[in-house]
This record gives C-alpha cells, structure tokens and sequence, in this order.
C-alpha cells in the first residue's frame, strides 16, 4: 500500500520541523489500514515497532510518501515494513526519511489474541 501525507504548520514542533510523535502517529495509523484491508475479518492493535530513528528533518510543505508492505504472517499476528519519503527541496531528489517494523496481533471480542485465520 502507498499513501501520502502533506505537511501542515499543525504538524511542526517549535523548531518547525515536523513533531516525530506525528510521524509515528502517520505510521502506525497507515500500516494499520493496510493490515484491516489485507485482514477484513481482525482486529488489530499495534504491540510494537522494531526501531524509531528519524532520519532527517522534515519541513513544512514537503510531502510524504509512506510505502507499506506485509513481510511476515504469524498465527495471530502480521509484521510490516513501513518506509517514508520525502523531496529533498535543494536537489528534488526523493530521500528515505524513516523506516521502520511494525507489528500488529489479532484480538478476538474479549481483547485475547485469536488467529488470524480464524
């Protein structure tokens, strides 16, 4: 799944560069639409990502490309690797900016992990 996001002055911290809890916010939101759409019959939460390094900074008005993809199936739950982009405004060169894991598992109605499959 590919995806973009547009950056907004609400989006900035007080350096004006984009606050990183809204990044992992974009993140987690957009790996998890793609794992609802691969897996309509779960519901999933997030039990975590693999590693949080932010790259470079990004700017207001730049435009994030978020690609996600499926890269590993459990029984009850399903990883994805998540990487954005974004231009680098001097060259217009697209640059990775952050990457990550992300791993979700399927809860039954109680709230306890069933299969995904199931």
């Amino acid at each position: 799944m590919e995806t973009y996001k547009l950056i907004m002055p609400e989006h900035l911290n007080h350096y004006g560069y984009v606050f990183g809890g809204n990044l992992l916010k974009w993140v987690d939101e957009y790996a998890w639409i793609a794992a609802t759409r691969d897996y309509p019959q779960c519901k999933f939460v997030t039990i975590g990502m693999d590693r949080v390094e932010f790259r470079r900074s990004i700017q207001n008005g730049a435009i994030l490309r978020f690609s996600i993809q499926r890269t590993r199936e459990g029984q009850s739950s399903v990883c994805y690797a998540v990487d954005v982009y974004a231009d680098n405004i001097e060259t217009g060169a697209e640059e990775s900016v952050f990457a990550t894991q992300i791993t979700f598992v399927c809860l039954d109605g109680d709230g306890a992990k069933r299969p995904i499959l199931a």
